[in-house]
């Protein structure tokens, strides 16, 4: 029986379930969210930015994805979000492999900007699918709130991959609108009328972390690790104060 609940309790990660459409919500937009922040980080490692860290990040972004894509593939849905996260597990078997192969090169880190795009794309498509599901305000605020996630690690994904030489023609600019995608995001989670008092401090948070973050990415040195770094940390603690507003999000009902 002491070998049966050591297991157990060991294994409760991995038996963990999805236990409510809001829930489901929120590990679907967080795996938009690491597919930025996987590819931020592999630049990073790539560049030698906070490196140790930026590997840890990686490895441990990968295992999520991992854990809540099985997940999001058990959660009872239906038979077209099904297969969006069928069609999610092909695209990742890809993106890993790219990832993990070998060592980051530049030569992978263009295959990286580019497969991510492909995740990012139908995580987002999965995400939507469950927000409609769900028709609640709650649900909605929960995307958009976990979108903001994604954009912070987009925002820092496109910025890395200029600094490292990986960047395509249209970095700069997917930069820019995620830049403005995120403004107005704020702005629309900060002016809903359900938000709770302490998403409204959760949210004051974000906004001191954003001028930081903002700072950050105004640094035109690309190619300067001192900037790169500034962004790799910046990057982090927005990210990490918008988890807890999602996760409150998360907890309403209306």
């Amino acid at each position: 029986m002491l070998f049966a609940l050591i297991a157990l309790i060991s294994g409760g990660e991995a038996l963990a379930q999805i236990t409510d459409i809001n829930a489901a919500i929120n590990k679907a937009g967080r795996q938009r969210m690491l597919s930025q922040r996987m590819a931020k980080a592999y630049f990073q490692i790539g560049m030698q930015v906070d490196t140790e860290h930026s590997k840890s990040v990686l490895d441990s972004s990968v295992a999520t994805f991992d854990r809540q894509l099985v997940e999001l593939k058990n959660f009872p849905s239906t038979p077209e979000i099904r297969n969006t996260y069928l069609k999610l597990e092909t695209a990742w078997l890809a993106y890993k492999d790219v990832l993990l192969g070998s060592l980051p090169s530049q030569a992978n880190g263009r295959k990286v900007l580019a497969i991510s795009e492909e995740v990012l794309a139908i995580a987002h498509q999965g995400t939507v699918q469950l927000e409609k599901l769900s028709g609640t305000t709650a649900g909605h605020l929960v995307n958009v709130s976990g979108r903001q996630r994604m954009l912070s690690q987009r925002m820092a994904k496109f910025y890395q991959a200029i600094a490292w030489g990986v960047a395509d023609e249209r970095s700069a600019a997917n930069l820019d609108t995620a830049r403005k995608e995120f403004i107005a995001g704020l702005r629309e989670l900060t002016e809903a009328p359900i938000n709770t008092q302490p998403i409204k401090d959760g949210l004051g948070l974000v906004a001191q972390q954003w001028l930081f973050f903002e700072n950050a990415l105004n640094q035109k040195g690309s190619g300067d690790k001192r900037f790169s770094l500034a962004v790799a940390t910046t990057s982090e603690r927005i990210l990490q104060e918008m988890e807890g507003v999602v996760e409150l999000y998360e907890k309403l009902q209306k």
